[in-house]
């Protein structure tokens, strides 16, 4: 349990997810937002993962939809393909996630989000050398493979992953952006098919959540062109940092 009312915490779910909304719209890592609020509302750490990713569902099919025309396969593999293990993976990402134990999930999460938050960095910050080492059929496959478990078990930092996966296999910035979008919403429909059957589902965050998190999406698309990208990415660098340290010392 929280120090938090009830109507307060839900409340403060709403606000944090129009903001994940929003940046997932203009730099991705709303789920930095979203886990800890939902945590707040007195749900553990594997419930709060669960419901975070289907509450984000709707906002992420909207961002995919909107670019769908840009897609491409990539390193001779179809989109088609790509799909296909988007669905496989984000599926056995989320079956590992419902037997792995609540307890031990809440002792992984600081890690994840440290990793997460690392990917959050590097791809934001970090030099971005002139040529990627190119990427052959069955590494592109394999790549996308593992990002895609990763995605359906916990999903912090898969757009990067996605991107520098999707960039190697020399697929241009917009395209694979674009591309990214629409499998990071495959892999996570596989994952919402089978959380929707959890009874660790909490639906009424969930609503909340996703309401929230749907128009702060909507709200973002507006505001691309008006806000400084990069403050916002150091920012989300900034609130993972925050998240991974609480997250240690409640572990302790």
């Amino acid at each position: 349990m929280t120090g938090l009312s009830v109507p307060l915490s839900l409340a403060l779910l709403f606000v944090a997810s129009l903001w994940a909304g929003i940046q997932n719209a203009l730099a991705g890592g709303g789920s930095f937002v979203t886990l800890p609020s939902l945590m707040l509302t007195g749900m553990d750490a594997r419930a709060a993962n669960i419901t975070s990713t289907i509450a984000l569902f709707p906002a992420q099919l909207a961002t995919g939809w909107t670019g769908r025309k840009m897609v491409s396969g990539a390193a001779q593999l179809s989109f088609r393909t790509l799909v296909i293990i988007s669905l496989i993976g984000g599926a056995i990402g989320a079956l590992l996630l419902l037997i792995t134990p609540a307890a031990f999930f809440a002792r992984m999460v600081p890690w994840l989000v440290l990793f997460a938050t690392a990917v959050f960095a590097w791809g934001s910050f970090a030099p971005h050398r002139q040529r990627a080492a190119p990427l052959g059929r069955f590494g592109a496959a394999s790549a996308h493979l593992g990002i895609s478990v990763y995605g359906g078990y916990f999903g912090g930092g898969i757009g990067f992953l996605m991107l520098a996966v999707l960039t190697a296999a020399r697929l241009m910035i917009h395209t694979a952006a674009a591309t990214k979008n629409v499998l990071a919403g495959v892999m996570n429909a596989s994952a919402v098919a089978i959380f929707v059957f959890s009874p660790e589902v909490r639906w009424r965050q969930a609503l909340i959540s996703g309401i929230g998190a749907l128009a702060g999406g909507i709200a973002g698309g507006h505001l691309l062109q008006r806000v400084n990208e990069r403050v916002l990415r150091a920012l989300v660098v900034v609130i993972g940092v925050a998240l991974t340290i609480g997250l240690f010392m409640r572990s302790l």
